[in-house]
């Protein structure tokens, strides 16, 4: 699809990305036990269109997103675009869950009959015949190694199944040991004002090997959206995974004034907290585009001027300052 927004090349795969990608976790509703609360599936369809309308052209969900859910959501809002339309589609897998008891924890599985099994459950609820990038989600704890567990993706990316192959949430030594059967081309790691750590190790890394970054939570899971206060942390639904996490609770204070001055941030270019949050991202090298989460259409054009925006050594002082305080 045509885009009008900036774009940039994922890694050394021929996909050129926006700088802003449609992040669909929150779309697979109350289903499993990461559920971000009840949501509406024409509300996310919407949302979804309403995102490839302003030129976004790619999606990442997985399969664990609602067990499933949010995979079907994609492929149905896809099937409703005419196919010179339809963004790429990123999604993950090697997270296991229970079908009798969808609300436990989830198994991080590396076996790779499992992984080609779970690309084929994708492939189908996704209404796709390739996957343009399939990514382990977490580092197995089955006993598969790594290098048998990304051999399963190499052999994907070759069997034309998918088109790339990536890694999430796994760490420079494991990086390593999978570049060493097959390239890497993403990595999709958490990254924000108030989780720094990707920019120590892993940015360079995949700057060196030309492997694509595309990282997640770019907003703190909505802490630095500028809507969030504590009283609002405590309404959280009971379901929400977010009042079990550090993030919404121990370290809220140093949060919330991060998320502060990035309001101010977002004041002085006329943007909304929420797109300086992402922008504040979008400015280290390294990091190719950020998956952005979104309920609604109107969520999307709160963020949406992050995809263009450029913040200043003082734009990011300030926030390092607000950090360094709290």
């Amino acid at each position: 699809m045509q885009t009008s927004l900036p774009v940039a090349r994922l890694g050394r795969t021929d996909m050129e990305i926006t700088r802003v990608g449609f992040g669909a976790w929150a779309l697979g509703g109350t289903e499993g036990a990461n559920s971000w609360g009840p949501q509406d599936d024409e509300v996310s369809i919407a949302a979804i269109h309403h995102a490839v309308e302003r030129g976004i052209n790619w999606i990442d969900t997985a399969a664990i997103y609602g067990t499933g859910h949010s995979e079907e959501v994609v492929g149905r809002a896809l099937q409703d675009l005419p196919a010179a339309d339809r963004p790429l589609v990123f999604t993950k897998g090697g997270l296991v869950w229970d079908e009798e008891n969808r609300r436990a924890a989830s198994k991080r599985v590396g076996d790779p009959e499992s992984i080609r099994t779970r690309v084929e459950d994708s492939l189908r609820r996704l209404q796709v015949d390739r996957i343009d990038l399939y990514q382990m989600h977490w580092p197995a704890e089955d006993g598969t190694p790594v290098e048998e567990y990304w051999q399963a993706f190499v052999e994907l990316r070759e069997s034309g199944k998918v088109r790339a192959i990536g890694l999430s949430n796994h760490g420079v030594e494991q990086l390593e040991a999978a570049e060493a059967v097959g390239h890497v081309d993403t990595l999709q790691p958490p990254f924000s004002a108030i989780r720094q750590e990707t920019a120590e190790d892993l940015l360079p890394w995949c700057a060196e090997h030309e492997t694509g970054v595309i990282v997640y939570s770019p907003m703190g899971s909505g802490l630095l959206t500028g809507a969030f206060t504590r009283e609002r942390v405590e309404s959280l639904a009971e379901n929400d995974w977010r009042r079990r996490s550090p993030d919404f609770t121990t370290n809220l204070d140093r949060n919330l004034a991060v998320a502060a001055a990035l309001a101010e941030v977002g004041e002085k270019h006329g943007v909304s907290a929420a797109a300086a949050a992402v922008a504040w991202t979008l400015g280290f090298p390294g990091v190719t585009g950020a998956i952005v989460g979104a309920r609604s259409p109107e969520q999307i054009d709160g963020w949406l001027p992050a995809a263009s925006l450029q913040l200043t050594e003082d734009d990011y002082a300030r926030v390092e300052q607000a950090r360094q305080s709290a």
